[in-house]
């Protein structure tokens, strides 16, 4: 057994929403043993000593895409014909490249939520999430969503995205292309049987495709029932991607686990969210900091219209109390950027302490692993960074991650 000790200013006691001083946590190999002990262990196998920081648990991006975005698009978008101008080796490369960006911003858990290309039915960010976890490479433990489960003409058919000709790019329920009860149901256990740890699904229209107005439901509501009874038998949980206010309710009432984006909901819709303790992954930075003067004149059009909705219905939400995790969709950002979405959820109402809660504590109930991650506690996963100041007075200092420990291996210091 190898013991660590970290020692520095200040720690972040999240669950209480209080920064404690000095800090002194205690590692034994991937796990933390103790938190402020009387005594700490004599002859620890190294003492690192970090100073002036405040030490966080490990931070969680609930939505993002590591296959797509990163180096060589503008900005960290995409091009608009990755769909089929990339491969699946260059495409899971890049990921690899975008999984340490993301690891050294100081999110040490990710959702990587739902390809939408052509890959022949190999879901990347398994294999992705595998070679990380085998130790190949170094990022984000990732819980993997497959492909996402999208109708013909849905928001995430990626023909939809590239404005494809028919025949150019057909695709199958393997990757994600499916229509009615028995092929979504199917299209569930393809993903599950190959390695995903979760479901994502296209529910309403969306704004950076080319396909139905942004809050049109997608999928009926026995699709939508079928979905998340398959998947919940299977052990897992569905995010929907639902923009509309008709689609989220219908999520809800089939009992769908949580809501990305959630931009038209309505008071009533929001009421609903809060008292079925649906999760709700606002992606609120990229309203305002995605790069919209670079795509198609009519996405544009409804960014315009969508995106100052989003922002006022935010706010709403956090007033109402429902349970809001931290996701960027990055790249819609780019990845390594993932904080300032931390920034953008207490400009909509949190406090500092709040949106380090919804990037903690709230993203590891999410993924079922709050008894394991989102806290600096004696029994959890040792998943520790550091950042200058008291992020309790200025969120902003999250954005400049200092020092980062995953499982008990320090990989930025």
């Amino acid at each position: 057994m190898t013991t660590t000790i970290l020692r520095a200013a200040r720690w972040a006691d999240v669950e209480a929403g209080l920064v404690r001083s000095p800090a002194v946590v205690v590692i034994e190999d991937d796990r933390i043993s103790a938190v402020d002990p009387e005594v700490p262990p004599e002859n620890p196998d190294q003492v690192i000593d970090l100073g002036d920081v405040t030490l966080l648990p490990g931070l969680m991006d609930m939505e993002l895409n590591l296959l797509i975005g990163g180096p060589g698009g503008p900005e960290g978008l995409p091009s608009p014909m990755h769909g089929v101008q990339d491969d699946p080796a260059y495409r899971t490369l890049r990921g690899a490249v975008n999984a340490r960006s993301t690891l050294e911003a100081g999110f040490t858990t990710v959702r990587n939520l739902g390809l939408m290309v052509k890959t022949g039915g190999y879901l990347l960010d398994v294999a992705l999430m595998r070679a990380i976890d085998q130790g190949w490479h170094v990022g984000p433990r990732i819980y993997p969503a497959g492909h996402a489960v999208t109708p013909y003409g849905g928001h995430l058919d990626p023909t939809v995205f590239q404005r494809l000709a028919p025949g150019i790019m057909p695709l199958s329920v393997a990757e994600g292309i499916a229509n009615g009860v028995d092929e979504v149901r199917a299209c569930v256990r393809y993903q599950v049987r190959h390695g995903a740890k979760l479901i994502k699904v296209s529910a309403s229209g969306g704004v950076m495709s080319h396909s139905t107005a942004p809050g049109a439901q997608q999928y009926s509501d026995d699709e939508f029932a079928a979905i998340a009874d398959e998947a919940h038998r299977a052990g897992v949980r569905v995010a929907a991607h639902a923009v509309g206010d008709s689609s989220i309710r219908a999520c809800i009432r089939a009992g769908i686990d949580c809501i990305e984006h959630g931009f038209l909901a309505s008071d009533d819709t929001i009421k609903l969210m809060a008292d079925t303790g649906t999760f709700l992954v606002s992606t609120t930075y990229l309203t305002e900091a995605m790069a919209i003067d670079r795509i198609a004149p009519e996405l544009r059009k409804k960014a315009e219209v969508v995106f100052p909705q989003a922002q006022a219905m935010l706010p709403k939400a956090i007033a109402a109390g429902v349970r809001i995790a931290c996701g960027t969709d990055a790249p819609a950002i780019p990845h390594g950027d993932n904080a300032k979405e931390i920034v953008a959820l207490v400009r909509r109402g949190m406090t500092p302490m709040e949106a380090l809660r919804a990037a903690t504590i709230t993203g590891a109930e999410l993924i079922a692993a709050d008894d394991e991650l989102g806290r600096l506690a004696p029994g959890y996963l040792a998943d520790v960074i550091a950042v200058p100041g008291d992020p309790s007075v200025d969120i902003a200092n999250t954005l400049d991650v200092r020092f980062v420990m995953k499982n008990g291996v320090v990989y930025k210091n």
